[in-house]
């Protein structure tokens, strides 16, 4: 099952890998749900489905409730009028203004699909500002949501952060984490999905809530690049390492292998 949003990291394409790593569990928990690309391709009998990012919620929300209707309702935006500068940044001014969470959460599909490579980015006053992309038919991705729809009646959605996702878990849960990667060099930086970014201290707090959690009865699964200070931050859990083929700069002819690994914590 595909994902109806583009997202950075998207975990599409090793979903097998993760889930093989994956206890078992009556309930998957995803304190950073990005696309949800585990959550469609996993079989758990419920999902607890959070992010900080209120605007992926709420979209998530909203088609959960309104279904094939929201859908229908998202449809008019993706038409060859609205494929413009004009009209893309017409649209982006209204996201950033609205507070109409229905409107909001249509234009958000409009600028994911719209915007430039699909990017989610804020700036420090919390507008989203990312450039138009150029595309000469953006696609309108119906049947991704269809199945969005129907398998997140097994899911609830929650806009928290990932201490207070990951301290709901109880022993049965099962929690993977997919956080903002760490910088494979000084001069690469995470492009925030929500004000205020994610920093080392937070990947180190990230590590804390895993162990603590661990310590409940409560297995947690995190990834992320294969760095000295994420191996070292990550001692003591189960490592797994792999490499990724991806673009790692502007040039579309340098494509590099990266070093990611998943970790995981055992009670």
């Amino acid at each position: 099952m595909r994902t109806f949003l583009k997202w950075a990291g998207n975990k599409q394409r090793i979903v097998e890998r993760i889930d093989e790593l994956l206890p078992r569990g009556k309930r998957l928990i995803e304190p950073f749900v990005g696309s949800g690309a585990l959550f469609l391709n996993t079989d758990f009998a419920s999902y607890l489905l959070a992010d900080s990012n209120r605007d992926l919620i709420d979209l998530y929300s909203t088609l959960q409730s309104e279904g094939a209707d929201f859908i229908d309702f998202c449809r008019p935006l993706f038409s060859p009028e609205n494929n413009t500068p004009d009209a893309y940044y017409a649209l982006r001014t209204r996201f950033n203004q609205t507070t109409d969470r229905r409107l909001k959460s249509t234009i958000f599909l409009y600028l994911n699909r719209h915007c430039y490579n699909g990017l989610c980015r804020y700036n420090a006053s919390g507008g989203f500002n990312v450039p138009f992309g150029r595309y000469k038919k953006p696609y309108f991705p119906q049947a991704e949501m269809e199945a969005f729809w129907a398998k997140s009646q097994q899911a609830q959605f929650c806009h928290a952060d990932f201490a207070t996702t990951i301290k709901a878990a109880t022993p049965g849960d099962v929690v993977y984490c997919d956080p903002p990667y760490v910088p494979l060099s000084s001069t690469a930086h995470f492009t925030s999905y929500s004000a205020g970014g994610f920093g080392f201290d937070q990947q180190l707090a990230l590590v804390a809530a895993a162990k603590a959690a661990a310590h409940r009865g409560v297995p947690v699964l995190i990834s992320n690049h294969a760095t000295p200070e994420i191996e070292e931050a990550y001692a003591g859990a189960r490592i797994e390492h792999f490499q990724v083929q991806r673009y790692i700069s502007a040039d579309a002819d340098n494509r590099n292998s990266v070093g990611e690994l998943l970790a995981l914590f055992l009670p």
